[in-house]
């Protein structure tokens, strides 16, 4: 791959880093990163994966600009309201490096689709806000093999973790079952500066698995308290060999075997509203 003297202009100050420098850059040109959510994580996440130089990246999500979106998902804007967040989420893109392919996908993943949708991406961003999608996201990627950034983000604060195969646990090892009908920050609220911070993490932890640069937060936690200003990384324990997913006896070998903890039972059915 031959940078173009826009590019060379552009990507300058990743050159003037050696954990990333032309080579790096080449590979971020040349692989794919899926966000699912385009909402208070997602924003962020796209933002800075877009102005990095991700080759191609795809956009997930089914839900439209709503005016109370605006407060934290900054990729939208007023004149936008209504309208599909993953074109929304794309104009913004387009205005902001013409380098970058995106590929919508402006649906509802089910256990039924989302294999589809993640196989042809080198990470994935977890960038959604209820607990089903979470774990869908999480055990589609834990079968398929893809490493994966989870964040979640309510009221000032917010963790990130990234899992990577055969590198540390995955979210089921953590936490086990769905806590279905857990409140999302619809019910308690969320500074948008906040959602900011975490989407950010996200954003740099793939750029960090792409290049091959720093340490991943491969079993540990971040977590970020923003009326304390206190950030914290804890280690996990590993892998949890009872996992039902990733576990050495795994029960869940396809997505139809756990069909009934990926639907979401709250009354409410539209969209992740982080």
């Amino acid at each position: 791959m031959i940078l173009n003297e826009d590019q060379a202009k552009r990507y300058a100050r990743h050159f003037s880093l050696k954990e990333i420098g032309v080579r790096g850059q080449k590979k971020l040109l040349s692989s794919g990163v899926l966000v699912i959510g385009a909402g208070g994580l997602g924003s962020p996440a796209i933002m800075y994966l877009a102005a990095a130089g991700i080759g191609t990246l795809g956009i997930a999500d089914f839900d439209a600009v709503d005016c109370s979106n605006l407060q934290r998902q900054v990729i939208h804007k007023t004149g936008n309201v209504g309208m599909a967040k993953t074109s929304s989420a794309e104009n913004f893109v387009r205005d902001l490096n013409p380098d970058i392919r995106v590929r919508r996908y402006e649906q509802w993943l089910t256990p039924d689709n989302i294999l589809d949708v993640i196989g042809d991406y080198d990470f994935i961003l977890d960038c959604t806000d209820r607990f089903e999608t979470k774990f869908l996201i999480n055990d589609a990627c834990v079968l398929a093999g893809k490493p994966f950034s989870h964040a979640g983000v309510v009221r000032f604060e917010g963790q990130a973790m990234t899992f990577v195969p055969g590198k540390g646990p995955c979210l089921r090892c953590l936490m086990g079952e769905v806590p279905h009908d857990a409140a999302t920050c619809r019910e308690l609220g969320v500074l948008g500066a906040a959602a900011g911070v975490l989407g950010s993490v996200q954003a740099m932890e793939a750029v960090k698995y792409l290049t091959g640069s720093g340490d991943l937060l491969c079993g540990k936690i971040f977590s970020f308290d923003g009326l304390t200003m206190k950030v914290r990384v804890h280690s996990m324990p590993g892998a949890d060999p009872g996992c039902a997913v990733c576990g050495s006896q795994p029960r869940i070998h396809s997505l139809s075997d756990n069909r009934d903890d990926y639907l979401i039972r709250s009354c409410e059915t539209g969209g992740d509203q982080i």
